[in-house]
């Protein structure tokens, strides 16, 4: 028996990914960019068991037994079995069975990523326990979940559609199949730059609500792209622009238009998500309470400090530099007290020694206690890691069964 277990991060889009021009192949209507975050504070973690004695493939998420027949679970490991055949690594593991138990340390389903972190994690892992150079299989990982191909590095990720010249109609028999092949491959991600090159960049995740989403991703893209038209002005228009805007911010370093593209981009995405037939709302009231205290923030400390950006989710992602979080803490803090009852730590993740005093916002009324569940204070971290030296991190025995299951 062979087993492997990886750790994948958890990536925020600041140029936002929405619609599919191959609901199969998971070919993105048009490029996205995302920062990678640390696994530090929010991971998924998988164990692949592979050995000649197992009858049949298993899959384990967060506990419990799930059909491994999923779709895109299935595709993902008979790509990454092909591939090794192609490629002649793995030798006879490329034929044994699997068993696969994977977990999040964060809300699953509920807008923060966690299938992105959960299928680059497998892919990745899976890829390694096959002796894979796993820099080549990010087009897989897509297939399982779009973004979860910009879970596969560090840093600042680049997402490309499909280049012009493949796309169009197919032709039938083998130079369909081949076609098919050469578009999956050719929409994968690339690093922009390195989590060391803006070493200063620093996130805050503000969850509202680990709930699941009412409208899946899957299904609000399928009815976005049908039914919106300023949808259709975002991807042949404004997002080529944005991206190439960005690329050029984040080699720069320019915070301020990082910045304001991020929050730009944020507010289209969830306007096409308005303007969708019937509309899906993924942001709530605490969610636009967020964008107001964000904007009163940057006014108030004199120039733009933090960036607010919101996937399909009411959960809030703060991007802004290292040297702004002391004073972002405590302000927001102040402004989105805690609930009385809560039992665990209010603000997780990185810790600061210094808590200036909040800044005053005139213009932006104290919330409630109790709107935000917890923050998050976490940074831009590398892609997925092997953690095989350390055999107590595996979350399957040595028979290859789970460590840990939920009834």
């Amino acid at each position: 028996m062979k087993i492997c277990t990886g750790i994948a991060p958890v990536n925020i889009a600041v140029i936002k990914y929405w619609g599919k021009k191959d609901e199969k192949l998971i070919l993105p209507m048009n490029d996205s960019i995302s920062g990678t975050l640390s696994t530090d504070e929010m991971h998924a973690k998988t164990s692949v068991a592979l050995s000649p004695d197992f009858t049949e493939d298993k899959l384990w998420l967060n506990g419990k037994e799930v059909s491994i027949h999923q779709p895109r679970v299935a595709v993902c490991l008979s790509e990454l079995r092909k591939l090794a055949q192609q490629k002649k690594s793995g030798g006879d593991m490329v034929h044994w069975k699997m068993h696969i138990c994977s977990e999040n340390n964060f809300p699953t389903a509920a807008g923060l990523a966690s299938s992105a972190a959960g299928y680059s994690c497998l892919v990745f892992t899976i890829a390694h326990a096959l002796g894979l150079d796993s820099s080549q299989v990010s087009h897989i990982a897509r297939q399982g979940s779009g973004s979860a191909c910009r879970s596969m590095f560090g840093g600042f990720v680049r997402w490309r559609a499909l280049p012009s010249e493949l796309e169009g109609k197919q032709s039938d028999g083998e130079e369909s199949e081949d076609l098919r092949r050469k578009q999956s491959e050719a929409s994968n991600a690339e690093q922009i730059i390195s989590e060391a090159y803006w070493g200063s960049m620093r996130v805050i995740i503000l969850v509202v609500n680990d709930q699941a989403k009412s409208t899946s991703s899957t299904d609000g893209m399928q009815r976005t792209t049908l039914t919106s038209t300023l949808y259709t002005h975002r991807v042949h228009t404004v997002v080529p622009e944005r991206c190439e805007r960005m690329e050029t911010a984040l080699n720069e370093k320019d915070f301020a238009t990082f910045a304001q593209l991020t929050m730009q981009d944020s507010n289209q995405f969830h306007a096409c998500c308005l303007d969708t037939y019937p509309p899906i709302v993924y942001m709530n009231d605490t969610s636009h309470a967020v964008v107001r205290f964000v904007h009163e923030f940057n006014t108030v400390a004199g120039g733009t400090k933090v960036a607010y950006t919101f996937d399909a989710g009411p959960n809030a992602c703060l991007y802004l530099l290292e040297d702004s979080v002391p004073l972002l803490l405590s302000t927001l803090v102040q402004y989105f007290p805690a609930s009385s009852e809560i039992s665990v730590p209010y603000v997780r993740g990185l810790k600061y020694s210094t808590t200036p005093s909040p800044l005053q916002l005139p213009s932006f009324t104290p919330q409630p206690a109790g709107l935000l569940q917890y923050l998050i204070s976490t940074r831009i971290g590398s892609g997925p890691k092997i953690l095989d030296d350390i055999p107590n991190n595996h979350l399957v025995n040595e028979q290859g069964a789970p460590n840990h299951l939920t009834s």
